[in-house]
């Protein structure tokens, strides 16, 4: 995305260009962590390039068709001059932004006299431009930079930068603070700082959170990407930080949203009007300070960047009336820093560090909730503990860059990242509740406690009891780490520039989760006996799991003419993952993903770009799936009668088997806590996860100072990868081939398997538990539909840049349909990347095509700032957002599978266990949202400019529709209660109206 500032009638073999802030022209798009500056001139010129920043200098020869190309360089300011043979010389000033190749081009004409050769005028242009037309590109990107960011009211977090471009929204809230990219899930994204990789390829759900202040470039690409990029079928994003400079720069600021200026969301009302959530007292306040110092540890050799940063929030969150439960006072403390340091060995040779810390402590501090009399209004009662959580961690990359010859560049990236997700709780008592990963360990503390008997419902939710409050523990040393290393090489060969690299990334995850308590105890009341019995339940897991990545490219970008360009990219990726004893259970090699693109510059002069481009993107296989599923767990049940109550814990007394149906433990989906058989974990046909994509599209300048264009975008999913639970089919497998018993839950039978929906299962599975496996296969129509997802939408974007006024912007339609959203499910907010309950069995698919999550129809995207005076500037941002589709999820029938009210089921008259099939996506829509922020920012002139404060408000008309319903039709028994009381009731509303203050001074 983007727009060019040039003035009409500028042809390139007339005129040379200079272009300012981030032009983005020229013959090839970057990789993610460089620039580059290409153009024309003579055979037999020099053109040489300095940084004024650093004294970087290269020079080059322009090549026998009068072209030229410097690669691979590090983003900032650069001063290019051009010698001629006769000593003719010509200099001009250019940036070069991250991901994009700068142009400019150089001319000779014959002088009026004398019949000497002289160069020609110099026109200057595009110094206000924001991203004017990059014509060497066939991607879909967005670029930029912390200068333009901060003119912004902007949240100050990657995502919040990246929701500004066209075609991603913001994802579910159960997933965090994370993006769609073009109808896929929030888990298909890839992330990079300089180039290192710092996704979390766990759940795919985080990423490190570099300091924001250190950020100097973020560009969002959408689709369209080279081969350079795999492991997505989402978007990347792509970070430059800042660095030093042979100046000496300083600086700090702080940013605080109070507590008084920031509204709460609206108070909770069931559809029958009755009012249960008071939501007056969920307040919070949130401050950031930073400091930051660059320069010249040597001049024009060695630079260092280095910012220290401490935030702090305080939100208090109180639960509704009928919930009771706990509220808790949450207090995060994320002190973090980043070091950047520049070694430029030669002007040949440069070498680049980067190190930062995320590291975040979260102490939430849980308290018994009061209620006074009939009201609503929450009051803190008694303290039960405080459960102390830990994520971040460090991050080290360096980066080498060698400029080997005029036409051939290496460069080679070796990182390490470690991100902690490690928590424990202390009890109001001082004793500590932690789990260590032993599946045969005891945990301690109060265990948790819920009552599901029809006589403790109120409106048919049910009251929790009990003294727990850290109820799932993570594992106290949960953490994962990657190992990356990388080369990449460009080299050009006349009208080509060919790319080619080797990627290999190696993530390992410690993990396990234990209910705190050692158990989960669940009232029940038997309808058959009417009897009272309580279910006991204990889910466990401990392992350390593994995920290696290899990944090959090479792609060539050809100059068929001097307006044309034709880019190929070949990428073969291969993914392998381990479980807990380090045995594969998922091996895929050389995965093939081909990527096809073209741009014309029409005109010649950048004014006019037609592009296209077609490809296929792969996703490996995330860590999570094997702690569970490929590893050893426990998920026993087992049903009790008993003779009292501890009226301190609410934990059962004398207990005895029975009352229930489990009277004997049971093991559900074969989790015994034995180790599993690596070999029956996925089907032996198992596939990678793929998409293909089709853009097509144009941009062009339609003034001095305004560019547009529309891009049309298609994206099909055309394989998935999830589990089955169903052993249906196995055991008619069994009956047929003559086996009398089916063994489920050995070793070798996992009750849930991987495969890809759509195709035949064959799995190596021991049926009847004698030792030997058996080669299981199953026809895919046994096993249920095909996984299906398609986004089509048109993207409509612009951007102007006047003196003392920028404006961007976007309108969106798009639409997202199929049986799956992906790698996660943002309907029932369920996390489990790739092992979601989609395809668990096929009654839970009735009804599962239609209108996805993240199908928003409409959207409209509109920022900018305004320089009233030197001292006084205002900024905006615009979002106005149609609404996303609702189900109607219920019980199905007599619930065949056993997952109570989560099928597209549900009866609209009331019929008890009905089997009313209510298509996915059919039951309504969530309304229009309209956001508006704003901003002002005053730079007062006694300070030469180094003082800054600035006060933004967002969501100025504190705008509170719901943005997530309740999507449950029916209870768990299928009754339709739910329906006509809690069904479509808000789940979560639009950010209140809050204040952000800024002061900054920078010299």
């Amino acid at each position: 995305m983007g727009s060019s500032y040039l003035s009409k009638g500028i042809k390139r073999t007339a005129l040379s260009l200079a272009l300012g802030a981030c032009f983005v022209g020229g013959v090839q798009a970057q990789s993610n962590s460089a620039g580059a500056i290409t153009g024309r001139a003579v055979d037999g010129d020099t053109i040489t390039i300095v940084s004024p920043d650093t004294g970087f200098t290269r020079t080059i020869n322009v090549s026998g068709d009068g072209s030229y190309r410097f690669s691979a360089l590090p983003t900032g300011k650069y001063t290019i001059t051009r010698k001629a043979a006769d000593g003719a010389s010509s200099s001009r000033d250019i940036t070069v932004t991250v991901g994009t190749a700068a142009n400019v081009d150089f001319a000779r004409a014959a002088a009026t006299s004398g019949g000497a050769t002289t160069l020609d005028a110099v026109q200057v242009v595009g110094t206000n431009a924001i991203n004017p037309i990059d014509v060497s590109s066939v991607e879909s990107t967005t670029v930029l930079t912390a200068e333009q960011i901060a003119k912004i009211p902007v949240a100050r977090n990657i995502t919040g930068v990246a929701l500004l471009a066209p075609g991603t929204i913001k994802g579910d809230a159960a997933f965090g603070n994370l993006a769609s990219f073009g109808g896929s899930s929030v888990s298909e994204n890839q992330y990079y700082v300089n180039g290192f990789n710092i996704t979390n390829t766990f759940k795919n759900l985080n990423f490190a959170q570099i300091p924001f202040e250190a950020i100097a470039e973020q560009q969002v690409k959408t689709g369209g990407y080279g081969a350079e990029f795999g492991r997505s079928t989402g978007g990347v994003i792509n970070l430059i930080t800042k660095r030093g400079s042979n100046e000496f720069h300083a600086g700090g600021n702080i940013f605080w949203e109070p507590e008084s200026l920031r509204e709460s969301t609206p108070n909770l009302y069931y559809r029958n009007g009755r009012l249960v959530s008071d939501n007056s007292k969920d307040l919070g306040w949130a401050a950031t300070a930073s400091v930051w110092a660059s320069g010249a540890l040597v001049k024009d050799k060695l630079f260092a960047y280095a910012l220290l940063q401490y935030g702090r929030t305080d939100e208090a969150a109180y639960p509704n009336v009928l919930s009771g439960g706990k509220n808790t006072q949450e207090e995060q403390k994320s002190p973090s820093w980043l070091v950047k340091l520049d070694w430029n060995i030669t002007d040949d040779h440069l070498l680049a560090l980067t190190a930062f810390s995320d590291k975040r402590k979260t102490n939430t501090a849980y308290y018994y909730t009061t209620f006074e009399g009939d009201s609503v209004k929450p009051n803190r009662g008694t303290y039960l503990g405080t459960l102390h959580e830990e994520d971040g961690g460090e991050n080290y990359a360096l980066k080498y860059t060698g400029y080997l010859s005029e036409n051939f560049t290496l460069t080679a990236l070796a990182g390490h990242g470690e991100f902690s997700r490690s928590n424990h709780a202390i009890q109001a008592d001082g004793s500590r509740i932690s789990y260590d990963g032993n599946l045969n360990s005891v945990v301690g503390g109060c265990p948790i406690v819920r009552d599901n008997r029809p006589s403790a419902r109120k409106d048919a939710t049910g009251i929790y009891s009990g003294c727990d409050f850290a109820t799932s523990l993570n594992r106290s040393d949960a953490k994962d780490t990657r190992d990356q290393f990388r080369i990449d090489a460009e080299w050009l060969l006349g009208d080509h520039v060919v790319k080619f690299g080797y990627d290999l990334d190696d993530f390992e995850t410690v993990d396990g989760t234990a209910y705190s308590g050692n158990y989960y105890y669940q009232y029940n009341n038997n309808p058959n006996t009417g009897n009272d019995f309580v279910r006991r339940i204990n889910i466990r897991q401990g392992s350390t799991v593994k995920v290696e990545q290899r990944a090959f490219y090479v792609e060539d970008t050809w100059n068929v003419t001097d307006n044309f360009l034709v880019y190929g990219g070949l990428r073969w990726d291969s993914f392998e993952n381990k479980n807990g004893l380090g045995q594969s259970y998922v091996k895929i090699d050389n995965q093939f993903a081909p990527r096809l693109g073209f741009s014309w510059d029409v005109n010649g002069d950048s004014s006019f770009k037609i592009f296209g481009n077609a490809g296929r993107f792969a996703l490996p296989l995330t860590a999570n799936v094997a702690v569970r599923g490929a590893s050893a767990s426990i998920y026993e049940m087992q049903d009790f009668i008993y003779t009292g109550v501890d009226p301190v814990t609410g934990v059962p007394i004398n207990m005895t088997p029975g009352g229930g149906p489990l009277v004997e433990p049971y093991y559900a989906n074969g989790e015994t806590g034995q180790n599993k058989n690596p070999a029956s974990i996925a089907s032996t046909n198992l596939k990678p996860m793929y998409q293909d994509e089709f853009i097509l599209g144009f941009q062009a300048q339609i003034t001095e100072h305004l560019s547009a264009g529309v891009r049309g975008v298609y994206r099909e999913l055309k394989r998935a990868i999830d589990d089955t639970c169903d052993i249906r089919p196995i055991e008619d497998w069994a009956e047929a081939n003559g086996y009398t018993d089916v063994a489920v839950g050995n070793p070798s039978f996992p009750y849930c398997r991987l495969y890809n929906p759509g195709s035949d299962g064959i799995w190596n599975i021991d049926v009847d538990g004698d030792g030997t496996t058996e080669r299981v296969s199953i026809a895919a129509n046994a096993l249920g539909p095909e996984a299906k997802r398609t986004y089509s939408a048109l993207e409509f974007f612009w951007e102007g840049a006047w003196d003392k006024f920028f404006l961007q912007g976007s309108y969106t339609y798009g639409k997202s349909k199929g049986n799956t959203e992906g790698g996660v499910k943002s309907d029932i907010g369920q996390g489990d990347t790739g092992t979601t309950q989609d395809f668990d069995y096929p009654e839970l698919m009735l009804g599962s095509f239609g209108y996805l999550p993240n199908d928003r129809r409409h959207t409209l995207k509109m920022f900018g700032n305004w320089d009233i005076t030197d001292e006084w500037s205002v900024g905006g941002n615009l979002l106005v957002q149609s609404g996303r589709p609702i189900n109607c999820f219920g019980v199905y029938g007599d619930d065949p599978v056993g997952y109570r009210a989560a099928y597209f089921s549900c009866d609209p008259i009331g019929q008890h266990g009905g089997t009313t099939v209510v298509d996915r996506g059919t039951a309504g829509r969530t309304s229009w949202t309209t956001t508006f922020d704003l901003n002002v920012a005053y730079r007062p002139a006694f300070a030469d400019g180094k003082l800054a404060f600035k006060v933004d408000v967002f969501n100025v008309f504190n705008a509170d529709k719901a943005i997530a319903v309740n999507e449950e039709g029916e209870n768990d028994a299928g009754d339709p209660i739910v329906q006509t009381e809690t069904y479509k009731t808000p789940l979560s509303w639009q950010t209140p109206r809050s204040v952000r203050f800024m002061v900054q001074y920078d010299f």
